[in-house]
């Protein structure tokens, strides 16, 4: 039944060419001859041409329904300029490796309390409650041990970063 379709491609694009956008025009026409290929029916189709543009206006309704349910006109083109890409080149690399080596170093000057309720905390991602309980401290406790590591990390970290030449902290 779908090779019997086939005289009526352009008559079918025409259809589309009103009721569609052009990019979808040929999407849509390859659904309906599927659908024509996928019919199991033993039937014999009375009226082809009728048929054929009854499936069209099927296939048009139900491409306005899925758009519908996804709300496919809400959405946004991916855009280079909004979102740039974020090469992984071997200077971010390095610097990365750099920065976390400073803040493992900063960890290791914390109080072992500090850096255990820290790192419960941050890298095993405990709750602040399951912290104390592991601990034996109070939750207010595990908040300021966390809060005295976040700030001994990022004053480590701006300190490093301020020794830097003006050339390196252009790659960051």
């Amino acid at each position: 039944m779908a090779y019997a379709s086939l005289p009526f491609q352009p008559a079918l694009r025409a259809f589309f060419g009103r009721r569609a956008e052009a990019h979808e025009i040929d999407d849509l026409i390859q659904e309906v001859l599927l659908r024509m290929h996928n019919r199991r029916s033993s039937v014999e189709v009375a009226n082809l041409p009728s048929f054929i543009f009854q499936t069209a206006t099927n296939v048009l309704l139900d491409r306005r329904r899925r758009e519908t349910v996804r709300r496919t006109s809400a959405h946004c083109e991916l855009k280079e300029i909004q979102h740039p890409r974020d090469d992984l080149s071997p200077e971010r690399i390095l610097q990365a490796k750099q920065e976390a080596s400073v803040a493992v170093e900063a960890l290791k000057a914390l109080s072992p309390r500090t850096r255990a309720a820290f790192v419960l905390i941050r890298f095993e991602g405990l709750s602040y409650k399951a912290a104390a309980t592991r601990l034996g401290i109070s939750v207010s406790a595990v908040e300021k041990h966390v809060t005295k590591a976040l700030r001994a990390v990022s004053t480590r970290l701006q300190e490093t970063d301020e020794r830097r030449s003006p050339i390196q902290r252009t790659f960051r």
